[in-house]
């Protein structure tokens, strides 16, 4: 039990940097984002006529986003989804959490700004970013619309971008979901710049940018790291063969000491004499 215990936590040791750098990649400073989720949430609110949904108004200082509001029961959108809002197809099958009568579906299109609100360091959006959020509107009441989480229980929702930047020498696009939290999560796009989500959140497409393609100094970074991943197993291996060596060591000595002393109480080693007396030729003399 002790080598075991001994092996695992060289082997914990070992592998914790990789699974740090292979974590998803979290949007630095979500807050502001967060607020604008509320702001923009408060502007379409305002704008939309049940059961219509219209492009609110927003102040000079949001200019180039969009945004709007969709009204409807969980019933309607559970049965018969929403086939085409803006960029998103909702399907059949929607759940929220927490199940509510009414609720209301937020658009966004972030346009010029989604780099501010979503920074994406080494990603260069070929697309702006797009939300989709819901609120309960059981109430009607404009200061008391909680969040609302909604999931897709059978087929995803699809997002259809249409036309994008031309991506970047060496790359290749992909799909970008950002949860509530600011977590980014990185898919493969479907034919016709489609990205699929099952929750809700804020979508784009993106390519890493040039400047993180290789350069001198990106690849001294990537040979280190490459460098760090050949190197590291090696290491791992080593470490365990001298632990396994040292307790193997330390148990044969234990044991040839018991075999030297003894092993009952401490008392000394009972040696059995083999040694036969010879026998005298004249013994046999009649």
């Amino acid at each position: 039990m002790e080598l075991r215990s001994q092996i695992l936590t060289v082997l914990i040791l070992l592998m914790l940097p990789i699974i740090i750098e292979s974590q998803s990649l979290n949007i630095p400073g979500i807050e502001p984002a967060r607020i604008l989720d509320a702001l923009l949430q408060d502007y379409a609110y305002r704008a939309f006529i049940l059961p219509k949904s219209d492009n609110a108004t927003v102040p000079n200082n949001l200019t180039g986003i969009q945004t709007s509001a969709l009204s409807l029961t969980h019933a309607t959108l559970f049965a018969k989804g929403v086939p085409v809002y803006k960029e998103f197809n909702i399907p059949t099958g929607i759940i929220t959490q927490p199940s509510v009568q009414q609720l209301v579906l937020v658009y966004q299109n972030l346009g010029n700004q989604s780099t501010k609100y979503y920074p994406l360091p080494g990603y260069e959006y070929l697309a702006p970013v797009l939300g989709l959020l819901a609120y309960n509107a059981s109430d009607q009441l404009p200061k008391t619309r909680p969040e609302l989480e909604i999931q897709a229980s059978g087929e995803p929702i699809y997002i259809d971008f249409g036309p994008v930047k031309p991506t970047p020498h060496g790359s290749n696009p992909i799909c970008v979901w950002v949860d509530l939290h600011g977590q980014a999560n990185f898919t493969n796009v479907r034919s016709g710049n489609r990205c699929l989500a099952f929750k809700h959140g804020h979508f784009s497409i993106v390519a890493k940018s040039e400047s993180t393609q290789p350069s001198s100094k990106s690849e001294d970074e990537f040979g280190s790291r490459l460098w760090f991943y050949i190197f590291c197993p090696f290491v791992g291996i080593s470490l365990v063969c001298i632990v396994v060596i040292y307790v193997l060591g330390i148990r044969a000595c234990l044991i040839k000491r018991r075999l030297l002393h003894g092993t009952g109480g401490g008392g000394e080693a009972t040696v059995v004499s083999t040694t036969q007396k010879p026998t005298l030729e004249t013994q046999n003399v009649p």
